[in-house]
């Protein structure tokens, strides 16, 4: 069964965001788990396309921003806003505001939920979601 894991920021920083998503995203690749980034719209697909290419100095993160559904399934790390991921895939990370049809299919879900208002209502209907459906839960307060 899918493990959900929540990823509580301190602030409601989302630049500060974005880099954890991206450290996240990182340490997955270098454990040698492919990922899949759901995200709700082709503005924020763009600005973490970005942030890849530059949240480390020494070394970039190998990704591929999908627009219509089709991602190479040789791509370790897929960011789309549409269609749905190539079979295995292990993670999924999800910055949209609602849970995805598709989200079962990975053995791991993380949600980043920082301390705005609205991400942090948003985050607790989605935990609700998954605890209502019967699966693990684990909630992580990030320093």
């Amino acid at each position: 069964m899918t493990r959900v894991d929540f990823y509580i920021l301190p602030d409601d920083d989302e630049a500060r965001r974005q880099a954890y998503l991206c450290r996240l995203v990182d340490k997955a690749y270098r454990l040698g788990h492919r990922v899949w980034v759901h995200v709700p719209d082709a503005g924020r697909a763009a600005a973490l396309d970005d942030r890849m290419w530059t949240f480390r100095q020494d070394s970039f993160l190998p990704h591929e921003r999908v627009a219509d559904g089709n991602a190479d399934p040789a791509c370790p790390v897929i960011v789309a806003g549409d269609g749905e991921p190539d079979d295995g895939r292990e993670m999924l990370v999800n910055e949209h505001a609602e849970v995805p049809a598709f989200f079962s299919r990975f053995e791991r879900v993380a949600e980043i939920i920082n301390h705005d208002a609205e991400s942090r209502r948003l985050g607790r209907e989605r935990y609700a979601f998954y605890r209502d459906r019967g699966y693990e839960l684990h909630h992580h307060e990030v320093d």
